[in-house]
């Protein structure tokens, strides 16, 4: 089951502080926290979109996991089929929202 932070009634957003390898900090929505290729992982994007991709919004995606005292730990995903696994997830997951908010048509 993902957990979906934002919806389409813009309720609360959830942000997190992404520390970079050149050690600045990125602050990012979360979008979702999902299953896939028994591990969990969250899509994220930037609240600033990068001088490099104006046109699009760049999701992020990581394997994450819930550590003690609500820490968590964010892992790059560095094997190219996992992923592309990932993608495909966060893709269906993102079909399912866009599903779940059209109106009914009785």
């Amino acid at each position: 089951m993902a957990k979906q932070f934002n919806n389409i009634d813009d309720e609360e957003i959830e942000m997190i502080n992404l520390v970079l390898d050149d050690g600045t900090e990125m602050e990012c929505e979360i979008l979702a926290i999902f299953p896939a290729n028994n591990n969990d992982y969250i899509a994220l994007i930037p609240s600033t979109p990068s001088d490099d991709n104006d046109d699009e919004d760049e999701v992020l995606l990581y394997r994450y996991k819930e550590l003690e005292d609500d820490e968590v730990e964010l892992t790059s995903i560095e094997d190219e089929e996992e992923f592309e696994i990932v993608a495909d997830a966060f893709d269906e997951l993102l079909d399912e929202m866009e599903f779940n908010s059209m109106p009914d048509n009785d």
